[in-house]
């Protein structure tokens, strides 16, 4: 569920902007992102890396994929994430320490999970050698 309302966060941003801000001018917006506001680039590839996985976030969609290519797709997660700390500091209206915040939270969690996967791999090689 969280990530579902990371998602609708990212759709409610992402049409504030379309809607609110450019008044749906999708040449305006090509404009904007690519000339003026180049940090727009990076939240709208974050918001396409989620959109897969908020579509396939269903049991239905785990049991078709099968278990190991749905967590595989859903690793896309981590490359979401970090372009969504890199949209929010170059968006460059906050100062930088709030930006840093984000990023070292976001790499303690990837440390974490690094650190977690390791000691799944050790437990289970050491469980196959016990059982040789």
């Amino acid at each position: 569920m969280l990530g579902l309302f990371g998602f609708f966060y990212g759709f409610v941003h992402l049409a504030t902007y379309v809607w609110l801000d450019q008044y749906f001018d999708f040449g305006a917006i090509l404009k904007d992102m690519f000339l003026k506001r180049p940090f727009i680039i990076t939240g709208f590839i974050s918001f396409l890396l989620m959109i897969p996985l908020a579509i396939t976030s269903t049991n239905k969609w785990i049991g078709r994929l099968g278990g190991s290519r749905w967590q595989m797709l859903h690793r896309l997660i981590y490359f979401s994430t970090a372009s969504g700390v890199l949209h929010y500091y170059l968006r460059g209206k906050v100062e930088i320490g709030r930006a840093a915040a984000y990023a070292g939270l976001l790499a303690v969690l990837l440390a974490f999970r690094g650190w977690y996967a390791l000691q799944r791999r050790r437990s289970h090689s050491a469980a196959e050698m016990k059982a040789v």
